[in-house]
């Protein structure tokens, strides 16, 4: 049976108001899960400081916290295809909730033994995987309660109404800087991370009036009914819903088969080059900037930077989600990194001095690199059917922190071989993202004026 879109609304009993209400709570869900996961890198110096770490001894840290938060995201997708949309969102708020938590504590575990406390230290942050997991679980959950909007205004809109959605990420950046600002001189890093957690608390009552997805719901009773020899009618329910009852395969080896394996391949692999990218000008954008190899802008405002990455960001969001309402979201997000590598080109090759010129092109280069992803994720759910919708989102997502571990590692080869910052940025920064653009259009085009139910 074809999982091809399909125009067809199915019927249910998810109305608008629970479409409603999941999209603020996967909002508020998103926005404390990057809170979480941006206070560490802002507090990972004063940690370090408090706890007697070296440079090489913080960054080695870093590159371990990565590597487990990449795998604990990748973890996260069978499950919620096994156990459904809303029950992951609640596991990964209270993840991300549990590893604020447990953070606070690494000073007394470090106290106690040094060594226990950087696999303590190691093991929490990469809880906080489930935080970054959100935004998949997200993707996978709003792509199929939108498809049951019974307003067909608001169907054509569902890419602008996700980008919303994943705006949590500069509205988490900015609350995290925020928190340390007015937390850090009272209570220190502890303090910090003990009231990250607060908000979960708020967030899992509330989930317990979001409704489970039709389509995971269908797909769930479908899979009871064939475990019980119920083929007959499991297909006939399938053949109601658009749904492939014949894919019995567990969601991490079906992800790699037929319709889903183009997809993992395509988008997975544009994540992983672009994250690159983000890595070399959003996370360590500001290195660039004021490097005597680099940009040399005397720019000791962190609050300035602050400001432009992350209005930018917001401000690319939403457009990329209405464009991708128009002209298809693999058609944005391909023309936007594309875009996106052209500005930082022309910015690593303008007159060192001219900062407006410079901070021009850095902005718009933002624009181009983060305003796509809110097409992404919603273009990932998109591209897989209900079977393999969470696994192939959180495998795409986890490819993501993969691609940072390789870019970390690239960029820090090249300033130790003397190649500088232009050229680091150059090679593991504008190529990777140009090769994403391109990468793209490899994936297969979804019509954004159709729903898919399946």
């Amino acid at each position: 049976m074809s999982t091809a879109p399909t125009s067809r609304f199915v019927e249910s009993d998810v109305r608008p108001k629970d479409v409603r209400l999941a999209t603020w709570i996967c909002f508020f869900a998103w926005t404390f899960a990057v809170y979480d996961f941006v206070l560490f890198g802002n507090l990972l110096p004063k940690l370090a400081s408090d706890l007697g770490w070296s440079p090489a001894q913080s960054t080695e840290i870093n590159t371990w916290v990565t590597a487990g938060t990449a795998l604990v995201a990748f973890a996260i997708g069978p499950i919620v295809d096994r156990i459904g949309r809303r029950k992951g969102i609640l596991i990964a708020v209270a993840g991300a909730a549990v590893a604020s938590l447990l953070t606070a504590a690494v000073g007394w575990v470090v106290g106690i033994a040094a060594g226990l406390g950087l696999v303590f230290l190691v093991l929490v942050r990469s809880l906080a995987g489930l935080g970054y997991a959100e935004q998949a679980i997200n993707a996978a959950y709003l792509n199929e309660m939108f498809a049951h909007n019974s307003d067909p205004a608001k169907a054509r809109r569902r890419g602008l109404i996700y980008s919303l959605v994943q705006s949590g990420w500069p509205v988490g950046s900015v609350l995290a800087a925020g928190s340390v600002y007015l937390l850090f001189p009272i209570g220190g890093w502890a303090l910090c991370f003990v009231v990250a957690a607060i908000p979960a608390v708020f967030i899992i009552i509330a989930g317990r009036w979001l409704k489970e997805s039709p389509q995971f719901t269908h797909r769930h009773q479908i899979d009871k009914m064939i475990k019980v020899g119920r083929v007959e009618e499991a297909q006939q329910l399938g053949k109601k819903y658009g749904i492939d009852v014949a894919e019995k395969a567990a969601p991490l080896v079906s992800v790699f088969r037929g319709e889903s394996l183009r997809s993992t391949l395509t988008i997975g692999g544009a994540f992983l080059l672009n994250w690159l990218g983000v890595l070399a000008f959003a996370i360590l954008g500001t290195s660039l900037l004021t490097a005597t190899d680099g940009k040399n802008i005397e720019f000791d405002n962190a609050l300035l930077i602050l400001i432009i990455s992350n209005a930018t960001a917001f401000a690319g969001y939403l457009f990329h989600g209405w464009l991708g309402d128009r002209i298809g979201r693999r058609n944005a997000i391909g023309i936007g990194w594309i875009l996106c590598a052209v500005s930082f080109f022309t910015m690593l090759q303008a007159p060192n001095g001219n900062f407006p010129l410079i901070i021009g092109l850095y902005s718009a280069g933002l624009f181009f690199l983060i305003g796509p992803f809110s097409a992404l994720l919603f273009f990932t759910g998109e591209s897989f059917p209900v079977h393999t919708r969470a696994t192939g989102s959180s495998i795409i997502n986890a490819s993501g922190q993969v691609g940072a571990i390789i870019g970390g590692l690239l960029i820090t080869a090249t300033l130790a071989a003397g190649g500088g910052w232009i050229n680091a940025t150059l090679w593991w920064g504008v190529l990777p993202i140009l090769g994403s653009g391109l990468l793209i259009f490899a994936a297969r085009n979804v019509d954004p004026s159709k729903v898919r139910t399946d």
